[in-house]
């Protein structure tokens, strides 16, 4: 087996127990009397548990078995299906998304217990998110006749589910997608008519149905984005009572990917016959052909954005913890530092523990990022003031592209440092980074791609509420950072990293807004948008790791040098140094080149890229 399980779980325990409020969270009233801080270690460790002995084992069946398509069905490893089957039963998957049962866990917490189980079985996992996130549409916008139908089988797994977006005409640019929706007698229900591609989890073999949220244009709307309408569609047809019939809707064939090969990736054929029917979610289009679709879409969207960027930070931690177990135990050459103590296991070489470091700082920065936007999640939804709640909205708002594309741009690169840390060993097949790294590389692309997500902040989030939202989220830095100064032990020169950052932050702003305004350099926005959003993200994660700061500098303070947890604390308080100190210059270094100005980009023609 080439797939090994080596995740820890101590930052995770760190960033519920010790630094972020979650003893807040579970004090609403969904959760009060249900948990405890004190149940943090027992479920976190339940779930690791799983995680190794349930699908770690057979995550090697995605790669040597993988999805396989035979006559308009997928088929997905045969030891998935216990695997699956044992998550929903025991409560770790989609019953969750339940906005009315009780002792569901809160976003906080079921965050990192994914997390975990990710890193596991990556390929596995999205047979489970997706439908999640039918079930969460389902609730927030169906009609009871809807929900009556299809979703206590999501709530309970025994249906799946996916997300019908992308078209072979129709990627991004999802205004130009052709599927169609047809009247019939019934006003609720219309003929679907269309293909879909790159759907995930768009079939498979262990479940009788599958629910496709599917977006199309019913006839008469208004063309681009505005006119498209959101259906639910299911690949078998529920009768009145109860029974299931073919609905004309066929998967044609699977993709061949470079990773999550045991990821059915599907494309679908919707009313080829013409008898495929769909539920309509929402209203009609109104009198002048504006339709509720990509708005309700967007919702789903924005929580596969999220899990998108959790996949990308489990599977590049992975990857580290496993290079840094090979790293103590494989011996080659001798220091620099003291050529005479012999041969050395490369774990103590310069270069290889700067990857270790950049790695564990990374990692580490992705976690306070997304587990942040966690707890966001939790107050907007729960908190019992509204000014609390629009407070968290706004923040879900300003960091939901940074918690994709951050991470998912940032996997590939950390775990091509994880590889080079074996050697020529870590090119092999034998060894679990080779396969990380096909992993990896989808997650910058799914969702909308990191492009996409970076004209999002400097395009929507920047201005939204006229720009106060994002204002306000950089006022919480500067008065942070006007609160902390001195009060972070041996951490002056990182506090100061951090208010130049914020500094030249203002100026890239300042900056790209003013190119915006005349057409001559609007194509800046463009050429700087992706580096605009890993400098934003990188601001963040350095306030957030600042932040932690003031805990780790605190338990240094009270704990012996021998004392079991000193390591931890010790390694927390270098990786977040190295992370202030190597990461967040890059802030005002990109200040720099974007008020260079230099047009190159803007000045090529189609021709130069030929030669």
């Amino acid at each position: 087996m080439s797939y090994k399980y080596a995740y820890n779980t101590r930052d995770i325990k760190f960033c519920l127990k010790e630094w972020l409020p979650t003893a807040e969270v579970l004090a609403y009233d969904r959760y009060k009397d249900y948990y405890a801080v004190e149940d943090l270690d027992m479920i976190i460790d339940q779930v690791r548990k799983i995680a190794d002995e349930v699908l770690a084992p057979i995550a090697d069946d995605g790669e040597t078995i993988g999805a396989t398509w035979k006559d308009g069905q997928a088929y997905i490893p045969p030891s998935w299906h216990k695997a699956y089957r044992f998550i929903q039963d025991n409560g770790w998957g989609t019953s969750n998304m339940s906005f009315e049962d009780e002792g569901t866990l809160p976003t906080l917490i079921y965050g990192v217990i994914y997390e975990i189980m990710i890193a596991a079985n990556p390929a596995f996992m999205p047979y489970v998110s997706t439908a999640s996130g039918v079930a969460r549409m389902m609730q927030l916008y169906c009609s009871d006749d809807i929900k009556a139908i299809f979703l206590d089988k999501c709530l309970t797994g025994e249906w799946g589910g996916t997300m019908c977006i992308t078209e072979p005409t129709a990627g991004s640019d999802a205004g130009d997608m052709l599927s169609k929706a047809y009247p019939t007698d019934d006003p609720r229900i219309y003929k679907i008519k269309g293909q879909k591609i790159f759907i995930t989890s768009g079939d498979r073999d262990d479940l009788e149905n599958i629910v496709h949220m599917y977006l199309a244009r019913i006839e008469g709307a208004k063309a681009g984005t505005k006119g498209l309408s959101m259906f639910v569609v299911p690949k078998k047809w529920v009768n009145e009572d109860g029974s299931l019939t073919d609905n004309d809707f066929q998967c044609i064939g699977i993709e061949h990917k470079m990773g999550l090969k045991g990821s059915a990736t599907a494309a679908l054929v919707a009313g080829e016959n013409n008898q495929c029917r769909g539920w309509l979610v929402g209203d009609p289009p109104d009198a002048d052909g504006n339709a509720q679709g990509m708005a309700q879409m967007f919702n789903m969207m924005n929580g596969a954005r999220l899990d998108t960027g959790r996949c990308s930070l489990a599977v590049m931690s992975n990857a580290y913890w496993n290079a840094k177990d090979y790293g103590k135990e494989r011996v080659q050459g001798h220091l620099l530092t003291n050529p005479r103590a012999g041969r050395q296991t490369i774990n103590k070489h310069e270069d290889v523990k700067r990857m270790y470091m950049v790695n564990k700082a990374t990692t580490e920065a992705c976690r306070a990022l997304l587990t942040k936007c966690y707890y966001y999640q939790d107050v907007a939804n729960w908190d019992p003031d509204p000014e609390r709640r629009e407070w968290a909205h706004d923040r879900i708002d300003v960091i939901t592209p940074l918690c994709k594309a951050y991470p998912s741009d940032e996997a590939w690169p950390m775990i091509a440092e994880s590889i080079q840390s074996y050697g020529g060993y870590g090119f092999c097949e034998d060894y679990p980074v080779a396969n990380a790294a096909r992993d990896c590389k989808i997650w910058s692309i799914w969702e909308g791609t990191n492009y996409i997500q970076a004209l999002d902040l400097t395009g929507r989030k920047w201005s939204q509420k006229k720009g106060k939202a994002f204002a306000a989220s950089l006022k919480e830095i500067e008065e942070w950072i006007a609160a902390n100064k001195g009060n972070i032990p041996g951490m002056d020169r990182e506090l100061a990293h951090l208010e130049k950052a914020l500094a030249s932050y203002k100026e890239i702003q300042k900056t790209i807004w003013g190119y915006m305004k005349n057409p001559e350099t609007l194509g800046f926005m463009g050429v700087y948008a992706r580096r605009v959003l890993t400098a934003t993200a990188q601001l963040w994660c350095g306030w957030l790791l600042m932040d932690q700061a003031l805990v780790v500098t605190k338990r240094l303070a009270e704990l012996a040098e021998d004392h079991h947890e000193y390591s931890y604390y010790k390694g927390k308080m270098l990786s977040i140094r190295y992370y202030l100190n190597n990461m967040v210059p890059n802030v005002w270094h990109l200040e720099e080149i974007i008020k260079m100005a230099d047009t190159s980009v803007l000045e090529a023609t189609d021709e130069i890229f030929d030669y």
